[in-house]
């Protein structure tokens, strides 16, 4: 008995060791060398009407898999009054919504299975998940980045 207590300690030792911490990020991150990410303007808030047109943008190979924290802003696509299930995270609030959307790379798709807060998405968060470089496209926008999220806080610091 002694035995099986001492490995099943060792084996839940490893696995809390084994987890990878959590990187965490800024918006930049999400950013090639030599690609330049542009803010939008007064501009493009007409452009806006015509519908999303979001710039196709490289990704950062090397983030694909690992476990990251950013922070940022919800737009909800899935979920009730209590939580959301899907969103998009975005670097600036109204992206996407109120003018046209960031290029791919500044947009993550976020599948949250056990539904994030709905209150807590009108403020900026910090997302904890999961993150790979593979494409998603949604009427809203084209995002380079999905997520699949552990964990929202409030970003009090924003």
């Amino acid at each position: 008995m002694k035995a099986l207590s001492a490995l099943l300690f060792l084996l839940f030792s490893i696995s809390i060791f084994a987890q990878e911490p959590a990187k965490e990020l800024e918006w930049a991150d999400l950013v090639p060398a030599g690609f330049e990410v542009n803010e939008p303007s007064i501009e493009h808030i007409g452009q806006a009407m015509a519908g999303p047109q979001t710039i196709n943008a490289p990704v950062v190979k090397e983030l694909n898999g690992k476990t990251v924290k950013i922070p940022g802003f919800v737009v909800p696509l899935e979920g009730d009054e209590e939580k959301v299930t899907e969103f998009l995270l975005v670097p600036y609030f109204g992206a996407c919504l109120h003018v046209p959307p960031p290029p791919s790379n500044q947009i993550i798709y976020v599948k949250f299975p056990e539904g994030a807060p709905a209150e807590a998405m009108y403020d900026p968060i910090w997302l904890t998940g999961v993150i790979k470089t593979e494409d998603w496209k949604g009427e809203l926008a084209q995002v380079g980045y999905t997520m699949t999220g552990t964990a929202v806080a409030p970003y009090d610091d924003f």
